[in-house]
């Protein structure tokens, strides 16, 4: 249920998916397991900043955070928080940027090249907006030139529109 309610989330239809992965929330939490929790929590974060609740989806991942037995998903849970700080109604870019500098690190160190381009677009697109189009173009190029394969997949379409974008910035 989680990840269906996540999928109507991520196709537009976000009050209904964020409903369906609250119920889902439910039952796996009443089921005494906790090996996917922080996962599902970072899905139900990422479908609340779809719909612009940004405050909810901060609260959903403290939760997710505090519970870091599954540290492979460690880098997206920063990256979404830098996002979610973004979304706010006074964004906090100081701390957006901590968070993607954190992520960055964490994907870097442990080779999690997938993590590290997702947090590479985020931050890209935040020095971007910030009018630093010349270092968004550095730190994304390099993380985008890395893959040999996959330009199908959403990351890598979304990272090389932006570097696009950025090549016909001044």
């Amino acid at each position: 249920m989680v990840i269906h309610g996540w999928a109507l989330a991520d196709h537009g239809e976000t009050d209904e998916g964020i409903e369906e992965i609250r119920r889902g929330l439910a039952q796996y939490i009443a089921t005494g397991a906790e090996l996917w929790l922080p996962d599902f929590l970072a899905m139900h974060a990422e479908a609340h900043r779809r719909a612009g609740q940004a405050a909810a989806g901060l609260s959903l991942l403290a939760d997710a955070l505090s519970k870091s037995g599954r540290r492979w998903i460690e880098p997206e849970l920063h990256r979404l928080k830098g996002e979610l700080l973004l979304g706010l109604p006074e964004a906090d870019t100081a701390e957006a940027e901590a968070c993607f500098r954190h992520a960055l690190a964490i994907a870097s160190e442990r080779g999690a090249r997938m993590l590290e381009l997702r947090t590479a677009t985020s931050f890209a697109r935040l020095w971007c907006v910030s009018g630093r189009s010349g270092d968004a173009r550095e730190l994304l190029a390099p993380v985008y030139d890395w893959f040999t394969e996959g330009f199908d997949t959403a990351d890598l379409k979304e990272a090389g529109a932006l570097l696009d974008e950025l090549a016909s910035s001044p």
